[in-house]
């Protein structure tokens, strides 16, 4: 039974979850565009490895290259289905390394998102300019001025 109230002590951290929720919701714009942007980028090379592949395994049609290139850019990459020609080997590097930006742009977007938030919930110092804090202090920690 005492194990059960164990988890009442997670509430401590849900303030924390909310900042990493309003962070998500302040960038989602950003990562809406960008993900429109992936989703563009990879009809117009999948249309391309098309038309470079011919009619080669895996290439028949256009959704199928497309469903390749969503394949590849979420760098899953079954394996089924490879480029055969120079050009085409070309494309899909240049599609795999957009794929690792899936990664790191969204988490740079959020990730940057959170810092401003958390600059914004920091307390400065009006006397000396002490920006390190607690943001729960009344008085700063350098100089003991009121904040």
């Amino acid at each position: 039974m005492l194990r059960v109230f164990r988890i009442l002590n997670l509430m401590d951290f849900m303030n924390d979850g909310y900042l990493i929720v309003r962070a998500l919701k302040n960038s989602s714009r950003k990562i809406y565009i960008f993900l429109l942007f992936l989703v563009i980028f990879s009809v117009i090379v999948g249309s391309m490895m098309f038309m470079v592949e011919g009619h080669r395994k895996g290439f028949e049609s256009i959704p199928q290259s497309i469903y390749w290139a969503v394949v590849t850019v979420t760098t899953v990459g079954y394996g089924d289905v490879a480029p055969e020609t120079p050009l085409g080997k070309f494309l899909s590097v240049i599609l795999m390394l957009a794929g690792y930006s899936i990664i790191a742009v969204p988490t740079g977007i959020v990730t940057a998102e959170m810092r401003n938030k958390r600059q914004d919930l920091d307390q400065i110092c009006p006397r000396c300019g002490n920006d390190d804090n607690d943001d729960d202090a009344r008085f700063c920690k350098r100089c003991g001025e009121k904040l």
